[in-house]
């Protein structure tokens, strides 16, 4: 239950009013729970939609859940995307990118970055068919979380520091396969294979970005984790609006 409440107090904004201990590796331990906490997420966008859809239009009503997931998150990976997106954007090695990502200011390449990430995932939610959308909403956050800890597992860290840091250290391969078996039984208990081949997707680009970041900076950062974390939940609602499956 620690190791939940810990996974929850990372992913999400909502405040737990309670003692957690927490040791140096425990964060990357909490990883197990990633997929659990997106499906906790998944359930709060289902039931804002399952209310709204009956008052408002379809596009109104996505635009407001890809506007709760982005309050609920408190914009964590969306600040990744866009730190990455002024670091692609800068001019040098890998130590301009670190140090680009690691201003607190946004530029302009990140700020493009954010508007179109936020209307690619609008418009490709508005686009998943409405005999599956519960599914995908429930699913989409889920897949995204478990491609985080496929991007943490056995990665180079680019900085000596930092939270990413302290999730690449603790995380490890038997969290990684359980949380694999435990997603892809998810994802084809509610989409069958459709639900496979979103979640195929996401692991091919999320080992693509992982090996990216890891040639381009010689490791990953949260940021990039963040980064590729946005992506996923793109294509796979992408993938999901598709007619395949």
């Amino acid at each position: 239950m620690r190791l939940f409440l810990l996974a929850f107090q990372f992913l999400t904004i909502v405040p737990i009013n309670l003692p957690l201990r927490c040791e140096k590796e425990d964060l990357g331990r909490s990883t197990l729970y990633f997929p659990l906490v997106g499906l906790i997420i998944g359930a709060v966008l289902l039931s804002v939609d399952r209310f709204l859809s009956i008052w408002i239009v379809r596009p109104l009503c996505d635009a407001i859940s890809i506007t709760i997931l982005t309050l609920i998150t408190g914009a964590l990976h969306l600040d990744g995307l866009a730190d990455v997106c002024d670091g692609l954007a800068a001019r040098g090695g890998s130590e301009r990118f670190l140090a680009v990502m690691k201003d607190s200011q946004i530029g302009a390449v990140g700020a493009v970055g954010l508007v179109l990430a936020v209307l690619l995932k609008w418009q490709a939610l508005m686009a998943v068919p409405l005999e599956i959308k519960w599914q995908a909403l429930l699913l989409f956050p889920a897949i995204a979380r478990f491609c985080q800890v496929l991007t943490m597992t056995g990665a180079h860290r680019a900085r000596e520091n930092g939270l990413g840091v302290l999730f690449v250290d603790g995380s490890g391969r038997i969290r990684l396969f359980t949380v694999f078996v435990i997603i892809s039984a998810t994802a084809y208990y509610l989409l069958h294979l459709k639900g496979i081949i979103a979640l195929s997707a996401a692991c091919m680009l999320t080992a693509a970005g992982r090996i990216f970041f890891q040639r381009k900076l010689g490791g990953i950062t949260g940021d990039t984790i963040g980064c590729i974390s946005e992506l996923n939940e793109i294509i796979v609602l992408i993938v999901m609006s598709a007619s395949i499956g």
